[in-house]
């Protein structure tokens, strides 16, 4: 999938008030502001669209209304991660059966998986659906860190998955993926602090949840740093850097509900058990929103 590149905007899940229902008029608002800012891609249901906390029926309205609310203008990215195989292969179908691009696979379990088990999952999930997996790494939130090499033979032996988003922190493991992989795998970075030293080790792209308030700011960081623009790149992202560190540190359905709600768009509080940004938070974030405008 060449065309899987730039900035992938990843979107909130609106909730009504008080813990309301599904709120998808507001979804499609911020849909469109991601496409209309100039994103890539979108990529709904992961960790900033809350997709481990809605019930089967929720994740299926959310995939469906986006993949169709999107309509082809960018290409979709649909995370369908879950905690069983047959689960995750029954959401990739039912992506693939609306019309996502992509599907991207996080092995999540609550038992630690071991290669071989990590591999099957991945194979069960390949074999059920024609279109592109993007293999996501990512253990602070499954609990399970995938070797570059695991990573590399899974590719192998998988033929649609074809893509890798990169989500450890630690920017040896792109250098690796590029230099082990003989530059023929794509990657994407999925850490915000490490977002100009990964377009440095060759990511094709930054799957980020920014875009939903900085989005000028990421797509010129982007650009500057395909036109080989070092001096430029390193302004651009220390300029955004505090806004990275805080959207990581203060948890992203918090953190970007809020700072949506600051522009104008009600989306909801995440679902419990995550709490709202508190309100220093909130006079924090809209302090640093300020510098950037």
């Amino acid at each position: 999938m060449s065309n899987i590149h730039g900035i992938i905007g990843y979107t909130i899940t609106p909730f009504g008030a008080h813990g309301g229902g599904l709120d998808l008029p507001a979804l499609g608002q911020s849909i469109d502001r991601l496409i209309d800012s100039g994103v890539h891609a979108i990529a709904p249901l992961g960790s900033t669209g809350e997709g481990a906390y809605l019930s089967d029926a929720e994740w299926d309205q959310v995939a469906e209304f986006s993949i169709k609310h999107v309509a082809k203008r960018v290409p979709t990215i649909v995370s369908v991660s879950d905690l069983t195989t047959a689960k995750a292969v029954r959401r990739a179908r039912f992506a693939e059966a609306h019309g996502a691009d992509v599907v991207m696979v996080l092995p999540a379990s609550y038992w630690k998986l071991t290669e071989a088990e990590i591999l099957a999952h991945y194979r069960a999930i390949g074999d059920s659906i024609g279109v592109p997996i993007m293999l996501y790494n990512n253990p602070a939130t499954s609990g399970t860190d995938m070797s570059v090499d695991l990573i590399l033979r899974i590719v192998g032996a998988v033929e649609n998955v074809t893509m890798v988003k990169e989500s450890t922190g630690d920017i040896q493991r792109m250098h690796k993926l590029q230099l082990l992989g003989e530059g023929q795998v794509p990657f994407y970075n999925g850490c915000n602090p490490l977002a100009l030293e990964a377009f440095a080790a060759g990511a094709k792209g930054w799957c980020t949840a920014a875009p939903n308030l900085i989005a000028q700011l990421n797509l010129d960081l982007y650009a500057a740093s395909l036109a080989g623009d070092l001096a430029k790149a390193r302004e651009l992202f220390y300029r955004q850097l505090p806004l990275l560190d805080f959207i990581l540190k203060g948890g992203l359905p918090a953190t970007i509900k809020a700072g949506l709600r600051e522009t104008g768009l009600e989306v909801g509080d995440p679902r419990l058990p995550v709490f709202p940004l508190s309100e220093t938070g909130r006079g924090q974030l809209l302090a640093i929103l300020k510098t950037l405008r």
